[in-house]
């Protein structure tokens, strides 16, 4: 099912053009069967492109419209790091974390000196930080959230052990708005969401910092559009954003993280993307997930994007959204595709 919207202007067709799910080659009465169920199970949006194009869209309320991206942000967030590694403003992952916050270059462990960027993309700074997030709350109930990311004890040497830590991606937040003299949000806007027709965004903050880890509002269409533009390696429309180098560096896996985790909602670590060696039919794949299901999965094999939101309803419920992927999307694509080549 495709809805169009009045909103849909000719710069986001011109980015994003719609299509039929069979000028797609995708299965669209398997994928309407699936569809049926999605209201039962949370879902909010599902979106599919295919070959550039917007070839299947399912919303809950038959609207595309803004949400929470919940710690997807962090995947957007990674791509800004890597226009401002760029454009000279940063030197990459072997940038000095303690050069840009104050709390660290003060710190007394001798080791938070050697945290870098690449540490706090990968999840590798060795600053102590419980499982599963859990510190966040008592992060944004401080007055200084970056403080707060900065000022907890060293715990394992820098690039040793995973450890998921949103503080560390407000740390990243905070070293993007000094390096470029702007917002996280800001920078965006001229950087990505401008030239990609992105017009509709929002994203919280702490004493002008935007969230790191979270915070951020897009609608799926517009999430689709970025995931296209990795896919692309870095270009879209005859336009260069990001460096197709920083993409290989930040979405290959650097640790293995939650592979095993199960149920299997995670996968292995890259540079603020999760990453999945997938399986015969979808191939490897990266994507951003955030709390409860939500999904930006770039799937080079399949030469598609495939974006999921679901309502949150705690952790192990994003199982659901990956069986989404799995079992409906995949064979929608690859059946399809297998029936025609023979």
């Amino acid at each position: 099912m495709i809805v169009t919207r009045s909103e849909y202007t000719d710069a986001d067709n011109a980015i994003l053009p719609i299509v039929s799910a069979k000028e797609a080659n995708i299965d669209e009465e398997r994928l309407g069967r699936t569809s049926r169920t999605f209201r039962s199970f949370g879902m909010k949006s599902v979106v599919l492109v295919k070959d550039d194009a917007l070839a299947w869209e399912w919303h809950d309320l038959d609207e595309d419209r803004v949400e929470p991206l919940f710690s997807c942000t962090k995947s957007v967030l990674s791509l800004l790091i890597g226009i401002a590694t760029d454009e000279g403003l940063l030197q990459g992952m072997e940038e000095p974390a303690a050069k840009w916050i104050e709390p660290l270059h003060r710190a007394d462990d001798e080791r938070v000196q050697h945290i870098t960027v690449g540490h706090l993309l990968t999840m590798t700074s060795g600053l102590e930080w419980a499982d599963f997030d859990k510190p966040y709350r008592a992060m944004r109930k401080s007055e200084d959230w970056v403080a707060y990311s900065a000022g907890v004890p060293m715990l394992h040497d820098p690039g040793k052990v995973f450890c998921y830590n949103s503080g560390g991606s407000h740390m990243l937040s905070a070293i993007l708005s000094q390096a470029t003299g702007e917002s996280a949000m800001q920078y965006a806007s001229t950087r990505l969401f401008e030239p990609l027709a992105i017009s509709h965004a929002a994203w919280s903050s702490n004493n002008g910092i935007n969230e790191g880890g979270t915070g951020l509002h897009l609608g799926s269409r517009d999430l689709a559009k970025l995931g296209l533009l990795c896919l692309r390696g870095g270009r879209l429309n005859g336009t260069s954003f990001v460096s197709q180098g920083w993409l290989e560096q930040t979405t290959k896996s650097h640790h293995k993280a939650l592979k095993h985790y199960e149920p299997r909602i995670y996968g292995e670590y890259g540079g603020h993307w999760w990453v999945d060696e997938g399986d015969e039919a979808s191939g490897p794949f990266y994507f951003a997930y955030g709390h409860g299901g939500q999904y930006l999965i770039v799937a080079p094999k399949l030469d598609a994007v495939i974006v999921i939101r679901k309502k949150p309803s705690g952790r192990g419920s994003g199982i659901i959204s990956r069986d989404l992927f799995h079992h409906s999307i995949v064979p929608s694509i690859t059946l399809v595709r297998n029936f025609t080549d023979e």
